[in-house]
């Protein structure tokens, strides 16, 4: 028996395939159905996420707290426990600590799905404490960046203090040019100079101007910092002079290419 003919062949793939108007109707209802799976979809994820109960913020977690309680922390956050989690805004919680707390350096706000919001704080570390004499002689914490974060009724162990002791014709001057603030950062920049073994045994920062700083240690000692300047060198030059001369009461290391040491 003969196969169909090429006409008969075309023909049959026409009725097959359909007219183009079919096609393009067919396209039309893979669309449709296409388009409406997204809004259900869409739909769906937008009721579990703000309108159902699973995704509500429960419970709110601190951690990183060295001096602040957690409690502290959760009120100043005023995280809305009962909200979607989704809705939380972590950057306004994190502005409120940071404005509430001043102790707070930084803190990481992360949604710990599916029902709560954690806290990772990091305190500020007082590097210098400075007398409050305005304050029934309270105590201001300073951190590495120079902040004056707290106020505190007992100066904290092992913290030197910072003693400003501008003085003298030159005073108006001498704060005209470094004021307060960029004194005490620079006070700052020696304090985190001071070699670890010296540090410990710092008890006060002088500052008498900006090129003009000093150390009390324990035990009567004394040493000639300078400025802030070459700080490194002058930490390594003052382990260096320490050690040559153990029984010294003075140190001189504001020109650490040229330091010296005095007394017995």
């Amino acid at each position: 028996m003969a196969g169909p003919t090429t006409a008969e062949r075309g023909e049959r793939q026409k009725l097959e395939s359909g007219s183009p108007r079919l096609r393009r109707l067919r396209r039309l209802r893979m669309l449709i159905i296409l388009l409406i799976t997204v809004v259900l979809v869409t739909a769906a994820a937008l009721w579990l996420l703000y309108g159902s109960s699973w995704l509500r913020t429960e419970k709110v977690s601190v951690s990183g707290v060295r001096v602040l309680t957690d409690r502290q922390v959760r009120d100043a956050a005023d995280v809305a426990v009962g909200s979607p989690l989704i809705s939380i805004d972590t950057d306004a919680i994190e502005a409120r600590l940071r404005r509430k707390l001043p102790r707070i350096d930084s803190v990481d706000v992360v949604r710990s799905w599916p029902h709560g919001i954690g806290l990772k704080v990091t305190e500020r570390t007082p590097v210098l404490i400075l007398k409050n004499t305005g304050n029934g002689g309270k105590y201001i914490e300073v951190d590495a960046k120079g902040v004056r974060f707290a106020t505190v009724s007992a100066a904290p162990r092992g913290v030197p203090a910072l003693e400003l002791a501008v003085s003298g014709k030159s005073k108006a001057a001498v704060l005209r040019r470094f004021p307060v603030d960029r004194l005490v950062r620079e006070a700052v920049g020696v304090a985190g100079d001071i070699p670890a073994a010296v540090r410990r045994d710092t008890r006060i920062v002088k500052v008498r101007s900006y090129d003009s700083i000093s150390l009390e240690l324990g035990g009567g000692r004394s040493v000639e910092w300078g400025s802030g300047e070459k700080g490194r060198a002058k930490a390594r030059t003052l382990t260096a002079l320490m050690k040559a001369a153990p029984g010294a009461r003075h140190f001189d290391v504001s020109a650490p290419i040229a330091p010296a040491s005095s007394g017995s």
